[in-house]
């Protein structure tokens, strides 16, 4: 058995086929960047007024004469004189002979006259070309995720094909001869199946789509079977339950026979502490305990960083993130903890429901709490380890 932390140490070694992919940027959205972008344009590509106003050709008197209008997107070759305007819009390009832009609050005009309450200084709410970015100027990196800012970034530079990081296809393999679908009716000794949901779940909500569920019975046979298929047709396969060393848990003996290399099995935390880590060729098997607040820590706190690191995230494994405890907790285990908790007004509170076969508890948890092992008392007001879920 090892520690949290050489799990983590072996994980971020893993060797990662990447595949770099170019796609539409509809198609890139939370996908991380595989070349770094350069601006093809200035941004804005014009002297652009930042509200609705007059543009003004500055002089040294308050009246100016209106001698036209500029709306967003019209072309403005206007050569003002000194003390002439013109009524102007928001985003609209700025002519080059005006200097300042006034807000039409703050003027009177009458007759084609605009009157002003008192000067302006030159560039005032003109937003100068190439403000936000130079042409040629690198916009993103590479290594960026492509959140909904950063193609909206990409769409304004008039950018419409990107490379990326392709993402894996990620299987979902969940063991059991107890388990029933959902909405069927319910033999006594069964229990319904909520991991391949719950982690299908989890995998949509950190934007992997490529997911292909297994179900199989406690069976060797047909354990090592389904674990072939899943490995074959998918980069990453997930596995809930029989990896622990019970007389039906048929996983472990299953990926050994197929030829996968075990990089960890047992890691002194609680829950997870049955999680198995395996690689064949390129691809990554992660056995996850059965019991679903078990196989959901570890979903969260190993597999989700494996599946970015896999997609060209730098990031790591671990958290420095700390905040204060709400209350005092007692600690007396030989293992680490990862307990549900919720955070509010940066404050922490561990909730009750700890066992790992319970949800109810993680239904209203927005945090893990890390807390290491040994026997030892955190105060209130004490700062502790959060991973954020």
């Amino acid at each position: 058995m090892i520690t949290v932390a050489e799990a983590f140490s072996i994980l971020e070694n893993l060797n990662f086929s990447k595949r770099i992919i170019e796609v539409s940027l509809w198609e890139a959205r939370y996908h991380v960047l595989a070349e770094t972008v350069v601006s093809p344009i200035d941004m804005p590509p014009f002297r652009q007024a930042t509200m609705d106003g007059f543009a003004l050709c500055l002089h040294n008197s308050l009246p100016y004469e209106i001698v036209s209008e500029v709306k967003a997107g019209d072309v403005c070759n206007i050569a003002l004189q000194p003390g002439q305007a013109v009524k102007i819009f928001t985003g609209a390009a700025v002519p080059n002979s005006a200097q300042a832009v006034i807000p039409i609050e703050k003027v009177t005009v009458e007759k084609g006259t605009l009157q002003l309450q008192e000067n302006i200084k030159p560039e005032t709410n003109v937003r100068p070309k190439g403000a936000q970015i130079a042409q040629n100027e690198k916009a993103l990196a590479d290594g960026s995720l492509l959140n909904a800012a950063a193609v909206g970034f990409l769409a304004g530079l008039g950018v419409d094909r990107v490379k990326v990081y392709q993402k894996p296809s990620v299987a979902i393999v969940v063991t059991g001869n107890e388990l029933v679908t959902p909405g069927k009716a319910l033999p006594e000794g069964k229990v319904y199946n909520s991991n391949t949901l719950m982690l299908q779940t989890a995998l949509w909500d950190a934007h992997f789509e490529t997911i292909n569920t297994y179900q199989v019975a406690d069976d060797f046979e047909s354990t090592k079977a389904v674990l072939s298929q899943a490995i074959n047709e998918n980069d990453v396969v997930l596995v809930s339950g029989g990896i622990s060393v019970g007389d039906y848990d048929f996983v472990g003996k299953a990926l050994e026979q197929l030829g996968v290399t075990t990089l960890f099995y047992k890691v002194n935390q609680k829950p997870g502490k049955p999680l198995y880590a395996g690689q064949l060729n390129h691809k990554i098997i992660l056995a996850l305990p059965g019991n679903p607040a078990a196989s959901l820590t570890c979903f969260n706190v190993y597999v989700l960083p494996t599946l970015q690191r896999y997609c060209g995230s730098q990031g790591g494994y671990g958290s420095d993130v700390q905040k204060t405890i709400t209350h005092d907790f007692s600690v007396d285990n030989p293992r680490a903890q990862f307990l549900k908790a919720l955070v509010s007004n940066d404050e922490v509170t561990i909730l009750s429901h700890q066992d790992s076969a319970m949800l109810n508890s993680f239904a209203q948890a927005n945090a893990l709490v890390y807390l290491p092992e040994g026997k030892y008392k955190v105060h209130q007001n004490d700062k502790v380890v959060l991973y954020t879920i």
